[in-house]
């Protein structure tokens, strides 16, 4: 067991003390692959320990963050609060209860009062959903959701990074995993957004093999597939080592196309801009095959009104959304004025 398998897994042992009994335990996780597979594994671990458990998909255009999800919660009973994969920020979804979160990515300052268990920094990073499986420990027998984790892993594309436990998953058969992250990842990549077909499947299902024949998925993949062939035709500009390709579609594809953009333009910065996926913002999706620090780039172009939607995420995979003029004075800066919006 490695130093920080330990250190998780204490960490939760500890935090869960502190639980209230009597009450639900609330799990809120982000929509793709790795936030839905780490939900899924802490709502079925505390289930497996006599916990009621309720779970709160994070998705399109929200925060947990926010004055929102805040006023959502506030009038619930919990007995705790476990955000999983949606970064890590000073602020508490449901002030007063014990709460942990559960993050790899790059950051914020604490949460004041909530445990923090956090990839960031290790070498290898371990996912949301690693680090998932690791706190499960502390309430069940894991081994049985192990092919969950190993979800995450290919769905944040850590599954060469030599992580004991995606070599252990290989017993699911490699195709099949491979096959069941990409399906997960496709709801709410779709124009309504709704994770909540992928996430009622990582609930039941033994193995990935249920969800590759899921019609569900499977139609939402094609709606997907069909999005991104469109928005492929649109060839990119490129000023100042960056590559903007703008584009409008209300699938969420823009991480898809900067991410295959990224093998073509080895030397860029590749920004994909979606001005169609949420009305009254841009969405955009920033990834490069250099190694660069994108959260540190988009810092050092951050517009005043930029809020927590802007970016967060990985070194290597970052990204956000702006209001138009935000937007305009973001894309400005980078030289590309021709590329504002209407505000």
């Amino acid at each position: 067991m490695s130093a920080i398998h330990s250190q998780a897994a204490a960490l939760f042992r500890g935090a869960v003390r502190t639980f209230l009994p009597g009450r639900p335990v609330w799990i809120l996780g982000h929509n793709d692959a790795d936030g839905l597979s780490a939900t899924a594994l802490f709502a079925r671990a505390f289930a497996a320990a006599g916990w009621a458990v309720r779970t709160r998909v994070v998705g399109r255009g929200e925060s947990p963050w926010s004055d929102e999800i805040r006023a959502e919660l506030a009038g619930v009973e919990a007995a705790g609060l476990v955000v999983t994969d949606l970064g890590v920020h000073p602020a508490l979804p449901k002030p007063g209860t014990p709460t942990v979160v559960v993050d790899h990515h790059v950051p914020g300052a604490a949460p004041p009062g909530a445990t923090v268990i956090s990839g960031h920094g290790a070498d290898p990073v371990p996912t949301a959903s690693l680090l998932a499986y690791w706190c499960a420990g502390a309430l069940c027998d894991p081994d049985p959701l192990l092919w969950l984790a190993a979800l995450g892993l290919i769905g944040d594309m850590a599954d060469g990074a030599g992580f004991a436990e995606m070599a252990q998953a290989r017993r699911y058969g490699i195709t099949a995993l491979r096959e069941a992250a990409g399906l997960v990842n496709a709801p709410r990549r779709t124009a309504s957004g709704d994770a909540s077909a992928a996430l009622d499947l990582l609930m039941t299902a033994d193995g990935p093999k249920p969800l590759t024949a899921s019609p569900a998925l499977l139609a939402a993949r094609s709606e997907v597939k069909a999005e991104l062939e469109r928005a492929r035709r649109v060839p990119p500009r490129i000023q100042g080592g960056v590559a903007l390709i703008r584009f409008s579609s209300p699938a969420q594809i823009h991480p898809l196309l900067a991410q295959q953009w990224r093998g073509r333009l080895k030397g860029e910065i590749v920004l994909a801009a979606n001005t169609g996926y949420r009305p009254g913002w841009v969405h955009f999706a920033v990834r490069s095959a250099a190694d660069r620090d994108l959260v540190g780039f988009l810092a050092q172009n951050r517009p005043p009104g930029a809020d927590e939607m802007y970016g967060s995420g990985h070194r290597a995979a970052t990204g956000g959304a702006l209001r138009p003029p935000d937007w305009n004075a973001f894309i400005t800066g980078l030289g590309f004025a021709d590329a504002r919006v209407a505000a």
